[in-house]
């Protein structure tokens, strides 16, 4: 393979034990997880004890020849801040991880400052779920405005995931114009699949703000795989911004309940509506600048049995 693959958007944890919305999340057995009500395939079924480890990823990662990702946080995974101290001091060159705070209530920028002490590179805000019941949480407020400047002057990245279409577009848009240096990278390919996601796209026009897709194919899985339509969406965006504003993102371990992880990157590398030079800087180019991944590892491939 003569591309450099760099996963912009994965998740780690060791259990989840959690509560969204007023809503257990609860680690069960064979992959599975009690998810707000319904009992939900969480992980594949081999992984039976339901910790979506490191080591898994990374045997994962060899094996479909992935130099490296970026491990991003969820509510709906509860906080995995120790635990991706831990994987980040032992493979370093492996993985970018991202810490996470309590952004539901007051007190977060203590909390994002101490992360910053620990080490974090960067900083998640999973912001679709700050459309609280008991009053939305702004991304243009006072407190998220200090550590968004906080993160700013200390160089840290910030991993973002917006509500569908245009809802918080303008709140970022403000945060942008103040912190014109905070680097920035959008998931979920601005909820491609749901009206108005050009308008996170567009955001991209800005120096620093880049566009990844992770869950992509989680959005377009009705179509399922070669997920044409998720081909189209990534010509669309980058004839909007520039395909130098876009990376590839996998959203494991979720998303490989369905497919598996060779698969979220395969579509790509087959389609004909992509040039090689895109694809170069999709699948993992733009994702080694924009984090500063160093020296990776060349992963040979090796063949299946059924080869």
């Amino acid at each position: 393979m003569n591309y450099t693959l760099i996963d912009a958007h994965s998740h780690l944890w060791l259990k989840q034990d959690t509560v969204v919305d007023g809503l257990p999340i609860r680690t069960l057995e064979n992959g599975r997880s009690l998810f707000m009500g319904e009992v939900r395939q969480m992980l594949p079924p081999f992984m039976v004890d339901g910790v979506n480890s490191a080591e898994v990823f990374l045997s994962n990662m060899d094996y479909a020849q992935v130099a490296a990702a970026v491990v991003t946080q969820e509510f709906i995974d509860g906080f995995q801040n120790d635990y991706l101290a831990d994987v980040a001091s032992r493979y370093p060159d492996r993985f970018f991880v991202c810490g996470m705070c309590e952004f539901r209530k007051p007190g977060y920028l203590e909390q994002a400052r101490q992360l910053m002490a620990r080490g974090f590179r960067g900083i998640k805000v999973p912001a679709q779920r700050l459309l609280l019941k008991e009053g939305r949480v702004m991304l243009n407020s006072e407190e998220m405005m200090q550590m968004f400047k906080l993160m700013e002057q200390n160089g840290v990245l910030l991993s973002i995931d917006l509500a569908d279409g245009g809802t918080q577009v303008a709140e970022m848009e403000e945060v942008i114009q103040e912190c014109p240096r905070l680097k920035v990278a959008i998931g979920h390919f601005g909820m491609v699949t749901r009206p108005g996601w050009t308008e996170q796209v567009k955001l991209a026009r800005h120096p620093n703000i880049r566009i990844e897709s992770g869950g992509i194919t989680w959005l377009f899985n009705d179509e399922f795989y070669p997920f044409r339509g998720a081909v189209r969406a990534i010509r669309e965006a980058a004839d909007q911004v520039g395909m130098d504003k876009l990376m590839w993102g996998s959203d494991y371990p979720r998303t490989i309940t369905a497919i598996t992880y060779r698969m979220s990157y395969d579509f790509v590398l087959k389609s004909s509506e992509l040039t090689e030079e895109e694809k170069s800087l999709f699948l993992g180019e733009n994702a080694r600048r924009f984090y500063g991944f160093g020296t990776l590892p060349e992963l040979p491939y090796i063949k299946n049995m059924s080869e």
